[in-house]
């Protein structure tokens, strides 16, 4: 009889580093969907922004090479301090020949800022660690002023060509789902969006609000039991992780932003899944176009789940989304609630099992008050007797 013979462990396991088959595209988003668990990524991403990090991470890699820098020195991007928390190993600034060199679907290994493969070190860079990249942000943080500076010219052009949009309204679809004076709950793809998702759980049973999902903010709706209501997306589906079919096919909208002047075969693939979108022509940005819709239709607030607050937040976005989400936050303005104040400003609608147990403490307060009072105590005097009947009658 004949035992089939054991693979022989690979030699490179054995020497120091992170090991994984390497997944190579200069296009990131395009990279996303083909990782898998223990992957390496080879890419090329200058500034890596925290969604994308997030993304990196969910997909469960263990190591990405950056043939641009991670942080250029421009501004604090966080990409590569979610990689770093996450014990991910990092090789940056390998240069553009990294891309080429490294054949995707290789064995690589990753040790003292050198690409490994087959045949011996391939591509060459810095190793970044947690420490490095707190060294590397303090230093971008300088140069914010001179990004912000720079913005100002994107967002004026930006206005002129989105102003119908952003100050009347014009261009918005009509929507089956009626937002005028309901709460509504704006769920994207970002720093922690399922936990705080989470913790609305309790405001999204009581009041009822329209929910929104964004891209693929519509599946953790699903995830955490909940139906969206309005799903808002971008035209290319192949791009980026798709929105599930399933979101898209419960959602009693789908509305779907395209270029100005895009033909009906960006909406294509949505037709073929028997989804009829609501085309929005516009260059801002999925997040933002879901904000001016609800805001536009009437929304009394807007909870927003997973946007972008803070001031590095909104300079970690790309480039041409800087403007989009810098004028539509003017444009929303009040009506605009970050989740995390949520606790804060919602504590639970009152049921009548509360008025209940209030009455109950209260009477049971009078009673207390009453029985140590003179009168109190003759109706206790009075009462004794029959009390005792009572008891005589129950006990055998």
């Amino acid at each position: 009889m004949k035992f089939a013979s054991r693979a022989p462990r690979s030699p490179d396991l054995d020497l120091p580093g992170v090991v994984g088959t390497a997944r190579v595209d200069r296009r990131t988003e395009a990279l996303i969907p083909r990782l898998r668990p223990g992957d390496i990524a080879v890419i090329d991403h200058p500034d890596l922004d925290r969604a994308t990090a997030h993304r990196l991470v969910d997909a469960g890699v263990a190591g990405v090479v950056n043939a641009s820098p991670m942080i250029s020195g421009r501004y604090a991007s966080l990409g590569a301090e979610v990689l770093a928390k996450a014990g991910v190993s990092l090789l940056d600034r390998a240069g553009p020949q990294v891309v080429t060199a490294v054949k995707d679907g290789s064995r690589i290994r990753l040790h003292d800022g050198i690409v490994h493969g087959q045949d011996g070190p391939v591509a060459t860079g810095a190793s970044l660690d947690a420490e490095g990249v707190t060294t590397q942000m303090a230093q971008a943080r300088d140069g914010m002023a001179t990004h912000l500076t720079s913005f100002t010219h994107n967002a004026s052009e930006f206005l002129l060509r989105e102003q119908d949009l952003l100050l009347h309204g014009r261009g918005l679809p009509g929507t089956r789902t009626t937002f005028t004076g309901r709460p509504v709950v704006v769920v994207v793809p970002g720093h922690e969006h399922r936990a705080r998702l989470a913790g609305a759980k309790r405001y999204i049973r009581e009041m009822h609000p329209v929910l929104v999902g964004v891209d693929r903010g519509a599946d953790a709706l699903l995830e955490a039991g909940h139906t969206p209501d309005v799903v808002v997306t971008g035209a290319d589906q192949s791009e980026s992780d798709p929105v599930s079919r399933a979101a898209l096919k419960g959602a009693r909208d789908v509305v779907v932003c395209v270029s100005r002047g895009s033909s009906s075969a960006a909406t294509a693939a949505l037709r073929q899944l028997g989804v009829h979108p609501l085309i929005l022509e516009t260059g801002a940005t999925t997040e933002d176009a879901a904000l001016v819709l609800a805001h536009r239709a009437g929304a009394s607030v807007i909870i927003g789940v997973g946007l972008h607050a803070t001031l590095e937040e909104f300079l970690d976005r790309q480039r041409a989304a800087l403007a989009s989400t810098y004028l539509t936050r003017l444009s929303v303005g009040p009506t605009l609630v970050d989740v995390a104040a949520l606790p804060q400003l919602y504590s639970g609608r009152v049921r009548p099992r509360h008025l209940l147990g209030v009455a109950l403490a209260g009477l049971l307060a009078v009673g207390g008050a009453v029985a140590t009072t003179p009168v109190g105590q003759d109706w206790v005097d009075q009462a004794r007797p029959a009390v005792d009947r009572v008891v005589d009658g129950v006990t055998p």
